[in-house]
């Protein structure tokens, strides 16, 4: 039988009976109907549960219901009751969202988000064709695992669970990641020295605060590097010296008066160098010697498609590397989870600020994740990824060596972006993006990625993950229109 809507989901009123009962419930039905809390095809309470509910007599309501249908404003359907009905003029009594485009700031100013998923969140629309980096492609996401995983989560976890409990996560999920995280990429994570964060930012964010408490006054960080990552930092309060980053990397210079230098060792974003095994010598020599601190963003460590993924830069100095990973790039960015392995001697700090940030990750997702690693489905929907992000690299490489030369690919066989740098003397990035927004293609300008960006190498970080399913081809095929100056 049919769910009767009694009992199962509430109707906030204000009901002004000044004017009597019937005509003030009237009133109240009007003003949520027009101002969208009760949306076109929604239900109605029946009038035996709204009078109960509301101590007005079925009667009354009754009558306001009557009137409300010869008004046009709900409508009643046999066996599904009463619903509000789908007023066509009621979209134009909505304010109108200004026109976006997609030639955008490469700034992100979204929490939590990478600056393509903070474009897509500034817009009002999606766009045809969306090449933005720092997102999966969304449509592969393992649901059916994940649908297990949950299943077995609930089947099996004590109430507890949905307490509040350590602020620097589950204990199933800390030992899972020590595990993983050992075997995968290397790294010494004994689960003690786990902090389960809600995804990088917020990792990048308590981090820059706590070093700030113990009187760090800056953080050295990649030239180019991630203007979002940059925002964080500063709005913990320190300064930023840029990193100059070329073929092999960051440079380890200049490193006075920084107190810790922010580093993606294994892909660089956005130029995808990897650091060459000279200069992750001399960030460690420098750590271990001036008392500094490297904190190793290993974003998209795991997808490296021309030879086995460099090993972590923390399992060479474990007490002078934080390292940060996340599931943003292996399965979704809006799970908002992420850890941070970090030295004996900053887990308890950092665990308090933690604490007062939001008190701990939401705990369910935490052990769906853990079960996903231990039943190594996350293994298996990794490198399944692993091999649909290499095709989708060596068809941008290929496409663009052919039909348009010109253009340099930079980066290694890895991750899921790629930098594209445009020639001297050619059309410039405001050019390109104007052409983009007529191509309905987003696309992500490598300005905004520069300190300075006055007079530096100008290009686009072209996200190839992100389009969803077969909407690839289409996308680079966008992209290849756009740099060719094809007419839209």
């Amino acid at each position: 039988m049919p769910k009767s809507w009694s009992g199962s989901v509430d109707l906030h009123l204000d009901i002004d009976t000044s004017g009597g009962r019937r005509a003030g419930l009237e009133r109240a039905l009007r003003a949520a109907i027009a101002a969208g809390r009760l949306a076109p095809g929604a239900p109605l309470p029946s009038t035996r549960a709204l009078s109960a509910e509301l101590g007005l007599s079925r009667g009354t309501v009754s009558a306001a219901y009557d009137q409300l249908i010869a008004e046009g404003h709900i409508i009643a359907v046999p066996g599904s009751g009463t619903r509000v009905a789908d007023i066509a003029h009621r979209a134009d009594q909505a304010p109108a969202s200004a026109p976006s485009t997609w030639a955008g700031s490469a700034t992100a100013t979204a929490a939590g988000l990478s600056p393509g998923e903070a474009r897509r969140g500034e817009s009002h629309r999606t766009p045809v064709h969306d090449l933005l980096p720092g997102r999966p492609d969304l449509s592969t996401f393992p649901s059916a695992a994940w649908l297990r995983s949950t299943r077995r989560v609930l089947a099996e976890a004590p109430s507890e669970v949905h307490a509040l409990s350590d602020p620097r996560g589950r204990p199933e999920l800390r030992a899972a990641l020590a595990d993983y995280l050992g075997r995968a990429r290397g790294v010494h994570a004994e689960p003690e020295r786990i902090v389960v964060t809600s995804g990088y930012a917020q990792s990048l964010g308590l981090l820059a605060s706590v070093l700030r408490e113990a009187g760090t006054a800056a953080f050295a960080m990649e030239e180019p590097g991630h203007p979002f990552h940059r925002a964080i930092v500063r709005r913990a309060g320190l300064g930023v010296v840029p990193l100059p980053v070329d073929d092999m990397g960051a440079r380890a210079e200049p490193l006075d008066g920084v107190g810790a230098a922010v580093l993606t060792p294994a892909h660089q974003y956005p130029s995808g160098a990897t650091l060459g095994p000279d200069r992750r010598r001399a960030f460690v020599a420098w750590a271990r010697g001036a008392g500094g601190l490297l904190v190793e963003d290993d974003y998209d460590g795991e997808f490296r498609y021309d030879r086995q993924p460099v090993g972590a830069l923390q399992g060479t100095a474990p007490d002078h590397v934080v390292y940060g990973g996340t599931t943003s790039k292996t399965l979704a960015p809006a799970l908002r989870l992420g850890w941070l392995v970090l030295p004996a001697h900053l887990v308890e700090p950092f665990a308090e600020a933690k604490r007062l940030a939001d008190a701990h990750t939401q705990s369910l997702g935490q052990l769906v994740l853990a079960d996903l690693i231990g039943t190594h489905a996350y293994d298996r929907h990794v490198r399944a990824s692993r091999l649909r992000y290499r095709r989708r690299r060596d068809l941008l490489v290929k496409t663009l060596r052919a039909r348009v030369p010109h253009i340099r690919v930079l980066g290694i066989a890895a991750g899921l972006h790629a930098l594209v740098l445009l020639p001297d003397g050619g059309p410039g990035e405001d050019e390109v993006m104007r052409r983009a927004a007529a191509h309905d293609l987003a696309l992500m300008p490598l300005g905004g990625h520069w300190h300075h960006p006055a007079g530096r190498p100008q290009g686009f970080v072209v996200g190839y993950s992100t389009p969803l399913g077969a909407a690839y081809p289409a996308a680079l095929e966008a992209l290849c229109a756009v740099l060719t100056a094809r007419p839209a």
